[in-house]
C-alpha cells in the first residue's frame, strides 16, 4: 500500500469534510510508529499537484505524509467554493493533524509540517499556536497577506493595498444578494496576463497539461481579500516560533524576500536556509532536478528534528 485516499471531519468545522491522500514509507507496518508530515498546497493548488509531489517524495524517505485539500477547495467540502479564508487554512492545518492523531501508526510526539508557496505561510503561522507541529518545513514561501500588500517583488507600499480591502467588503455585500459569487485569479488566469515569466510559469502550470487538475481552477473568491490584506502569516514568529525550521527557496524566485523574512524573523535557535541556484518560484514546484535537491535537504532535516 502505497497511498491511500481518505475523507474526514474538519474538527474546526464539523459541516466540512477534508479530502486527503496518506503516502506511506515502504514496506509500511501499521504495527509500528512513524513520524508524520503535513503538505500544505499553494494558494489555488490541490493535493494532486505540488504538495502530493512533495509528499509522495518524502514518504519515499520513511515518513508518513497526508496531502490535503483546503475547505472550500479541491475536493474537501465548504461554501462558497474557492474560499480563500488565511485563518481558515491555518486552522486546516491544525485539523489535519487532530485527524493523525486518532491514527494508531502515527508517532505524535514527531509530527512535522511543511508547505509551498502560500501553504508554506500557512504552515509557519500553524506552527506559532499549534505546538504539536514539531519541525517546520518551506518551499518558496509565500506570506500571502505580505504578498497582497506588498506585491510579488515587495515594491509596493501597503497603503497602496487600501482599495483592495474596499473590493472585498463591496463582494461581500453583492454575495450576499446574488448566488454569483465575485472573484479573483490567484495566478495569472491567461498567459497574456503575466507581467513577468515567472508568473508566465504560473499561468502555465495551473492552465496547461503541465500540471493543471479540474479542481484547481485558479481563482479564488473576491470577498477572500478582506482577511487576506491584514493576515501576517509570521505573526509573532519573532516570540513564539521556536520550532526547527528548514527554508528552501530558489535564488531567482521573485518571491525570496519573504523566504528571507521568515529567517530573519524566526525565534527558532536551529533555523537552517537552502537556496537552490537558479530556481525560481515555480520551478520549486516540480522542476525535478530542483525538487529533488529540496526533497533532500527536508528529508534530512525532519529525519534530524522528529
Amino acid at each position: 500500500m502505497m497511498n491511500q485516499k481518505i475523507s474526514f471531519i474538519n474538527t474546526n468545522n464539523p459541516m466540512i469534510s477534508l479530502s486527503a491522500v496518506i503516502y506511506f514509507p515502504p514496506e509500511f507496518n501499521e504495527n509500528r510508529q512513524y513520524p508524520a508530515i503535513v503538505v500544505s498546497h499553494p494558494g489555488g493548488g490541490v493535493k494532486e499537484q505540488t504538495a502530493g509531489t512533495y509528499a509522495k517524495k518524502l514518504a519515499a524517505q520513511g515518513f508518513v505524509t497526508i496531502a490535503y485539500d483546503a475547505s472550500y477547495q479541491g475536493e474537501s467540502g465548504g461554501e462558497p467554493r474557492q474560499l480563500e479564508n488565511p485563518y481558515i487554512r491555518t486552522e486546516d492545518v491544525s485539523a489535519v493533524i487532530d485527524y493523525l492523531t486518532t491514527l494508531p501508526y502515527i508517532d505524535n510526539a514527531r509530527i512535522g509540517a511543511m508547505g509551498i508557496c502560500a501553504g508554506a505561510g500557512y504552515t509557519v503561522n500553524a506552527a506559532i499556536q499549534d505546538r504539536r507541529i514539531k519541525a517546520i518545513g518551506t518551499v518558496s514561501a509565500v506570506n500571502i497577506g505580505s504578498m497582497f500588500r506588498n506585491g510579488w517583488e515587495n515594491n509596493v507600499s501597503s497603503i497602496d493595498a487600501l482599495p483592495l480591502v474596499e473590493a472585498g467588503s463591496n463582494a461581500r455585500t453583492q454575495d450576499a444578494s446574488s448566488t454569483d459569487i465575485g472573484t479573483m485569479p490567484l495566478a495569472p488566469m491567461k498567459e497574456a496576463d503575466a507581467p513577468n515569466e515567472e508568473l508566465r510559469q504560473a499561468w502555465e502550470y495551473y492552465h496547461t497539461p503541465r500540471a493543471q487538475c479540474p479542481t484547481a481552477p485558479g481563482f479564488a473568491t473576491l470577498r477572500s481579500l478582506n482577511q487576506i490584506i491584514t493576515y501576517d502569516a509570521y505573526h509573532m514568529a519573532e516570540i513564539y516560533l521556536t520550532q526547527p525550521l528548514q527554508i528552501v527557496a530558489g535564488s531567482v524566485a521573485g518571491s525570496k524576500w519573504m523566504s528571507d523574512d521568515i529567517y530573519d524573523r524566526a525565534a527558532s535557535d536551529d533555523k537552517r536556509y537552502h537556496i537552490v541556484e537558479g530556481a525560481n518560484h515555480m520551478d520549486m514546484y516540480d522542476g525535478e532536478g530542483y525538487v529533488t535537491e529540496a526533497v533532500s535537504v527536508l528529508a534530512a532535516f525532519f529525519e534530524e528534528t522528529l
